[in-house]
């Protein structure tokens, strides 16, 4: 469940997650720690094509900045 963060109005001028109904939208230390069990990277670490695709995955995450050569 959610916590109140008093950071949350700050966050939302730079949270790019585009998930329908996130419930951990601009909530960042939410999201982290959701992304990380789940071995993925929050959507505000992708460019933004990457972001829609909601492919979180470390390996998504070294296709979208090229670092998988």
């Amino acid at each position: 469940m959610a916590q109140e963060c008093k950071n949350q109005e700050r966050n939302q001028s730079f949270c790019t997650c585009s998930y329908p109904g996130c419930s951990r939208h601009a909530l960042c230390c939410e999201c982290l720690q959701y992304h990380l069990k789940k071995r993925q990277l929050p959507g505000c670490c992708f460019p933004p094509e990457a972001e829609k695709t909601y492919d979180r995955s470390f390996e998504a995450f070294a296709r979208a900045w090229g670092l998988n050569k």
